[in-house]
């Protein structure tokens, strides 16, 4: 037996081997919330697209850069 064949020798139906981004189907550094699903190199990417801006520091009186949706 190869290492392939005994590593996926069952099905990944939860946890983090279970999901992968929907625009690239990498699995690592995904954006789960309000069921996005996406990594973050593709939300940045398509962040625009989708509805979101990044809002500055001095904006709202925080600290640091986030993304926000433009409503």
């Amino acid at each position: 037996m190869s290492h392939e064949t005994v590593w996926n020798s069952r099905p990944r139906t939860y946890g983090k081997g279970s999901r992968e981004c929907r625009v690239c189907t990498h699995k690592a550094g995904l954006i789960r919330k309000y069921g996005l699903n996406i990594c973050r190199q593709c939300f940045r990417e398509k962040a625009a697209d989708i509805g979101f801006v990044k809002v500055r520091d001095g904006d709202l009186g925080s600290e640091g850069d986030y993304w926000a949706t433009d409503n």
